[in-house]
């Protein structure tokens, strides 16, 4: 479909084209935004803020200490383990401004994820929240990094909350592990060390790697997308012009519940954000409700951005129901489909409609959203300026409106592939670099897009990716289990939940068995919540698994 097709059809108020090239860096755009906003607020955590300016300063002092007291060098790999906290964006900016790539990781990944993370993208350095240090102790040893940075939850409050929130943690929640890595450096004295020298700026060019940014892509195996400068600055200013028409340059509060590790947020909050001086809340656990209502309470918050678990399970508390929403204009959801009774119950709530987007690891990621100003629900809006879409058969010829195909995609923010596998990256961009997504939509006559299913057999819990492969070579490591098979099943709570089929080796196996050990390996919402046995799994006449089979029959019950 040519863009001038979307472009025809789109709202009077949404931008056709935007200029993606007037910056040639990330750091660029910092430099001048942290200057312009040096007073407002940037970022929020546990009451504690963080102006531009103050920003600006330590992300330097963690640039400088990179530089002058460690063996890093630009263009090495730094992985930053942490969640929404105010480290976060000083350690990313830090990195970036000392001409590092960063790998952004999720801090509740297993040893294994870890250890597979680090050695494929070639990680020289960490920075890890001190609860799971523990696990990097054990981790580190088997990869390359040589330079470890740890942070406590409180290390950027003053000494009093400082001392309060990190000896809670510890010593009565029990929340930090022991845990002992040498020659690791904590992050406090990594800023104390830096703020006393300049750091030498790096230049870089819009084609390099930014951000490795890991995804299992169409396949199961995790692979790290290749985040040019010039993919996240496109994709930042394909988002601020949709955007803005809700917004006013330096007003805006925004709540940051989604992890900033993650693409979706860390686009939304460390770059549209910092182009128009946005202060955001982060929430560094949002799945403590309570705890995520009390840190909002109060606060005259203009947006909100989500996913459709978030929005249902905050509906769900009376306190949330009777918090002031007077202020909120905008709230952004994507991640996961947008069901129709987390809309209809959202906008009954706060009075604000949902705006549903769609995006990928590997477009950095916002390929479409709805026009603030005609959001249809049940859709993921249009293409964003500068961006145009297919749907396309199996062989590879594209479709009319209205039939629905494979979804592929065009624009500034497609990344550069996949970081040392060539073979994947072919598998999945062509020639003339259109990337095949994997889902199945529908492009409307109205140009409207609606996704309609799957290719692959990807699963999403709660708008994080599981793949099946992992999952089952994690449950056939057991020794009582001969094979498994997984698929994703409909959950109120999460849009998705994790079904394994498993045949059993040992008769005494139990679901609990099979939990425990998939809870030992992987990521909790990579975990199994349905376990089923079965004496034989349905296969091809080649021995393949059918996991079609299995997702169909799944569905004639829920259908009984």
């Amino acid at each position: 479909m040519n863009i001038e097709f979307f472009q025809e059809r789109y709202p009077e108020d949404y931008p056709k084209t935007v200029d993606v090239n007037q910056y040639s860096s990330v750091i660029e755009i910092f430099n001048e935004f942290v200057k312009k906003f040096a007073d407002k607020p940037a970022f929020t955590c546990l009451g504690q803020s963080m102006t531009y300016r103050e920003l600006d300063e330590k992300s330097a002092a963690f640039a400088s200490y990179l530089q002058s007291s460690t063996s890093l060098k630009a263009g090495d790999r730094i992985a930053v383990m942490l969640p929404n906290v105010l480290q976060y964006p000083v350690a990313v900016f830090g990195a970036m401004r000392a001409g590092m790539i960063v790998v952004n990781t999720n801090p509740l990944y297993t040893e294994r994820e870890m250890e597979h993370q680090f050695n494929d993208a070639g990680a020289k350095a960490l920075v890890v929240l001190a609860n799971m240090a523990d696990k990097a102790q054990k981790v580190v040893p088997k990869t390359d990094v040589k330079h470890v940075i740890v942070t406590n939850v409180g290390d950027m409050h003053g000494l009093v909350k400082r001392t309060l929130i990190n000896t809670v943690l510890k010593h009565v929640k029990k929340e930090v592990p022991d845990f002992s890595i040498p020659n690791s450096v904590s992050f406090r004295d990594a800023l104390s060390k830096g703020a006393g020298k300049t750091y030498t700026p790096v230049p870089a060019k819009p084609e390099d790697v930014a951000i490795l940014q890991y995804t299992g892509g169409t396949t199961g195996v995790a692979k790290g997308a290749m985040l040019t400068q010039a993919n996240i600055m496109a994709n930042m200013t394909q988002c601020k012009a949709v955007f803005e028409k809700a917004m006013n340059e330096g007003e805006e509060i925004a709540v940051c519940p989604l992890p900033l590790y993650h693409i979706y947020a860390f686009t939304v909050h460390c770059m549209v954000f910092l182009q128009a001086g946005g202060h955001n809340i982060l929430i560094p656990n949002p799945r403590d409700l309570p705890g995520f209502i009390k840190a909002i309470s109060g606060v005259k918050f203009t947006v909100f951005v989500g996913l459709n678990t978030l929005f249902v399970g905050l509906c769900n508390q009376e306190v949330f129901r009777n918090l002031d929403f007077s202020s909120l204009k905008l709230t952004v959801s994507g991640g996961m489909a947008l069901t129709k009774a987390a809309f209809d119950k959202w906008k009954e709530v706060t009075g604000c409609e949902v705006a549903e987007g769609y995006g990928l690891t590997e477009t950095s990621p916002v390929v479409s959203f709805n026009p603030i100003s005609a959001i249809k629900q049940g859709t993921i809006g249009m293409p964003v300026a500068n961006t145009t879409v297919k749907t396309i058969d199996e062989n590879g010829n594209e479709l009319p409106v209205g039939e629905p195909g494979e979804l592929c995609v065009l624009g500034p923010q497609v990344m550069k592939g996949y970081w040392q596998r060539p073979e994947a990256t072919a598998e999945c961009i062509d020639s003339e670099g259109w990337l095949k997504t994997g889902d199945m939509a529908v492009i409307r006559e109205d140009g409207y897009l609606q996704i309609v299913d799957r290719k692959k057999d990807m699963v999403i819990v709660s708008g994080f990716n599981v793949y099946p492969n992992e999952v089952e070579d994690v449950v056939v490591s057991h020794p009582g289990v001969v094979e498994a098979a997984v698929i994703g099943v409909p959950d109120d709570k999460s849009g998705e939940a994790v079904k394994v089929f498993v045949v059993k080796a040992d008769e005494s196996l139990t679901e609990a068995d099979v939990i425990a050990h998939s809870k030992a390996n992987l990521t909790g919402y990579k975990v199994p919540k349905h376990v089923e046995f079965r004496t034989d799994l349905p296969k091809t006449n080649v021995g393949k698994i059918l996991r079609r089979e299995l997702r169909d029959a799944e569905l004639a019950k829920l259908k009984q």
